[in-house]
């Protein structure tokens, strides 16, 4: 039941189009409606909120993300905004900012240089050809964990359960090692820029 449900709920994963972003600058309930009509099937839970506004103003009060124009948004907006709600569940918002520095000051509204977009399509580009090999590890994970307990006499209720267990220690100690790493590479990136590193 489980690894139906989970296949099925992979297979449905897919990033916002840069093309379906709108080409004029929105106002904040704008931006908001269209994340939360884009984003709606990573929800949890149906009352949850793809982004508010209080989100936004948090964003930008720490710098992870740069003012409005007027109080609109443009497409490189949302872009970044798209990277946020990615990574906000994963990372610090310090961590966050760290890693966005270099893309917003070289990237965000800067033709001369490559447009944030194209670094937002070649991205999600690898993400979509590296499903394939996540599925299969989560899977593999999965049949690792049925195999669990096998010698011990368990009343099946207590081992569906232990096993159930055994494959969220073993998906969840991936993520911990690969949080490490990422919080590893933040750190070398801010301390090749002696000026910014954390107070």
């Amino acid at each position: 039941m489980y690894k139906r449900q989970i296949l099925k709920h992979l297979e449905s994963f897919q990033h916002i189009k840069p093309e379906t972003i709108p080409n004029i600058d929105l106002y904040m309930d704008q931006v908001t409606t269209f994340m939360d009509e884009h984003l709606k099937d990573t929800k949890r839970y149906p009352e949850d909120k793809v982004l508010t506004k209080t989100m936004i103003n948090n964003y930008a009060k720490n710098n992870l993300l740069p003012a409005p124009n007027k109080k609109k948004y443009t497409r490189e907006h949302i872009l970044l905004l798209i990277f946020i709600y990615y990574f906000k569940n994963l990372l610090s918002f310090h961590d966050i900012e760290q890693l966005f520095r270099p893309i917003t000051e070289k990237h965000f509204n800067r033709p001369e240089d490559m447009p944030l977009e194209d670094i937002y399509k070649e991205i999600f580009d690898q993400e979509e050809s590296e499903l394939s090999r996540i599925k299969t590890d989560i899977m593999d994970k999965y049949e690792h964990a049925q195999s669990a307990f096998a010698d011990k006499d368990l009343d099946p209720e207590d081992l569906e359960y232990l096993r159930l267990f055994s494959w969220i220690c073993g998906l969840s100690f991936d993520v911990y090692l690969k949080k490490q790493v990422i919080e590893q590479l933040i750190d070398d990136l801010t301390e090749t820029d002696p000026g910014k590193k954390k107070k």
